[in-house]
């Protein structure tokens, strides 16, 4: 019996170090220069492309059904994509999901992102492990006519994120409100129409599903640009702070941000509670130090624990870059910490309601394991003002 032979690849992934890959392109045409990450989620891939700290990264996706619920307008974390591209396993098929609006291809085309399918996910993964996170071009064309060379190049060219300020490319242009609450059967998303407190939240590129969170502890919540300064957080005269997640280097986005934490903590003893870039900023603010990890955490099974209960939680995370723990200051405590390799995962002041974690409790992989963080900073709000 003849054999089929294999399709013309029409996608193209060069690794800096002169690796190539290649497979089927599906979604936008053209060609990204990033730096390459892996997420072990078995869920949330469009959730995944539109959470802002995916900003300068393309995603491979261990998990090899990526497609197969297609996407729909209430599961975007921003209004676009911004993970610059995707690699997988297997072609996506067509969805099977009641809540499914559109194909995942076409979706990707439509929203400009380029993905590859058909590469060998095991082993790019154990590459990332090994070599850590390394810079890559993704190049989609359908005439399946690649210039390797010219590929391998653009990936060494890449900066890298060390020393990249990305929370400016992401963050809201102007302030705005925030009153839609968390989903829940069978009304799906509503709006909170009996705020109890006044938060404001600095966007260096928040996820939806974190804002929801807060309104549906009882925020009023008015989101900022990320380059806010302590004058105009202080103008809305917010019962708390919340920062938010965010892409690049914190060391970068610290450059403005830090000032402003600082002053905002000397002016006044409102709560204040970070999320991912907002927990680094906000260690960096205290006098702490943050590193770039070799391959970072990305994906929703990682396993943290609470250092003051004993308790373990399972957790969604995406970062490079980590606190180093062996840099906080005195007055500042470590509240949690990675199972995978103890890595710092949150940080609070001493008799201070001024916390903050590394990983994900919007995304709910517990499922609720630790939205109590998000009541936490509410009893501490009610707390202050009674």
């Amino acid at each position: 019996m003849a054999r089929t032979a294999p399709p013309k690849p029409t996608a193209c992934l060069a690794l800096a170090d002169g690796t190539v890959f290649f497979g089927q392109g599906f979604g936008a045409q053209g060609r990204r220069v990033a730096e390459l990450c892996f997420n072990t989620a078995m869920t949330g891939y469009q959730e995944i492309m539109t959470d802002p700290s995916y900003a300068g990264q393309i995603v491979t996706f261990t998990f090899p059904h990526i497609g197969n619920v297609g996407v729909n307008p209430d599961d975007d974390e921003t209004g676009d994509p911004v993970a610059d591209g995707m690699v997988v396993k297997w072609d996506p098929t067509e969805p099977s999901n009641w809540r499914s609006a559109e194909a995942l291809t076409d979706w990707l085309e439509r929203r400009d992102r380029i993905a590859i399918g058909g590469i060998d996910t095991r082993r790019l993964t154990r590459a990332i492990r090994q070599q850590g996170a390394p810079h890559v071009a993704l190049e989609h064309n359908p005439d399946g006519e690649f210039d390797v060379a010219r590929l391998v190049k653009a990936a060494r060219g890449f900066a890298g994120l060390e020393g990249m300020d990305l929370a400016r490319e992401v963050t809201c242009a102007q302030s705005y409100r925030w009153d839609e609450m968390r989903w829940a059967w069978p009304d799906g998303y509503t709006r909170q129409t009996a705020p109890r407190h006044r938060v404001v939240a600095v966007d260096y590129g928040a996820k939806r599903n974190i804002l929801r969170c807060l309104a549906s502890v009882g925020c009023d919540v008015t989101v900022l640009p990320a380059t806010a300064t302590a004058e105009e957080v202080m103008a809305h005269a917010p019962d708390g702070v919340f920062l938010s997640n965010g892409p690049g280097d914190p060391a970068a986005t610290g450059a403005y941000a830090v000032p402003m934490i600082q002053s905002v903590l000397e002016q006044s003893e409102i709560p204040v509670f970070g999320i991912c870039l907002g927990h680094q900023m906000l260690a960096l603010a205290l006098g702490a130090k943050t590193v770039k990890m070799n391959h970072g955490h990305h994906g929703a099974n990682h396993p943290v624990k609470d250092l003051e209960t004993g308790k373990v939680e399972i957790t969604s995370m995406n970062h490079g870059f980590a606190v180093d723990a062996q840099t906080l200051p005195n007055g500042v405590v470590e509240t949690h910490r990675s199972l995978f390799d103890g890595s710092n995962c949150g940080i609070r002041i001493k008799d201070r309601p001024v916390y903050s974690v590394q990983y994900h409790p919007e995304a709910s992989p517990g499922p609720q394991d630790s939205f109590y963080l998000f009541e936490r900073f509410a009893a501490a709000m009610n707390a202050r003002k009674g």
